[in-house]
């Protein structure tokens, strides 16, 4: 497989969209890239697919950038860029929720590497011992792909409706260690700012989201594969593109 894909995210404030949207799309075009890139006034969402000297390139070029100097790509390959076109797009918000007042870059939630997840998961407890619930926070149709045993999910057919579905199970966390988790750490984390915002006291966010675990953890306390937004449809614990093809 030749073809390497990468997804990565910064909460950053963006007072010069249109420029970098120009700067990034000349860029893209350059390298011969495929697929999306997400500019709000909240930061950037990058998913990309190219040759392995196109996704440096770009990587270095985004890092050059004092606000993504710090930007982590995660990273899976396939024989066919799972993309057909390149778009850089301005967005209200690069992953929506519809909660002006959830700012993650004046604050993240904690969060918790893949590794130390396992152990949590292993032991069935945190380190202190509290029960740990693992809370999906994304769409049905994304669930229905695949998630960690036992995970509590709401259903949901889009993000925006998390905070209200939210709000009907508080008293379901009381006493527990809460982990929000999505496909690559940007939904879990707002997830994560608004469930500490309405006073669940013990949350993480999983680091990197799915891809990370895979990437750092394996399959382990995992079912199926998981849903990404490309013509893979899903990749499995290995990151490889799943056997099967999804139908929503």
């Amino acid at each position: 497989m030749s073809v390497v894909n990468i997804s990565c995210y910064k909460f950053v404030t963006l007072a010069d969209r249109e420029a970098l949207k120009a700067a990034l799309t000349a860029r893209c075009l350059e390298l011969d890239l495929k697929g999306t890139i997400l500019l709000a006034p909240e930061g950037i969402n990058v998913f990309l697919a190219g040759s392995r000297q196109a996704i440096d390139a770009i990587v270095a070029h985004l890092r050059a950038d004092p606000r993504f100097s710090d930007l982590a790509p995660k990273e899976s390959l396939s024989a066919e860029p799972p993309f057909k076109r390149m778009r850089v797009r301005l967005k209200k918000e690069i992953i929506t929720m519809k909660h002006p007042l959830i700012r993650p870059e004046a604050g993240r939630a904690p969060s918790v590497p893949a590794a130390t997840l396992k152990q949590w998961l292993d032991r069935g407890c945190d380190d202190e011992g509290r029960p740990v619930v693992m809370l999906d926070t994304r769409n049905d149709y994304e669930v229905a792909a695949g998630t960690f045993e036992n995970a509590v999910d709401y259903d949901i057919g889009v993000f925006s409706e998390f905070p209200l579905r939210l709000a009907a199970h508080l008293p379901d966390y009381a006493g527990k260690t809460v982990v929000s988790f999505c496909t690559g750490g940007i939904r879990c984390e707002k997830a994560a700012i608004h469930m500490k915002a309405v006073g669940i006291e013990r949350v993480y966010q999983l680091e990197g989201g799915i891809l990370k675990y895979f990437e750092e953890a394996g399959g382990a306390h995992y079912r199926g594969d998981c849903f990404v937004f490309d013509e893979r449809e899903a990749v499995s614990a290995d990151l490889q593109p799943a056997a099967g093809r999804l139908h929503r």
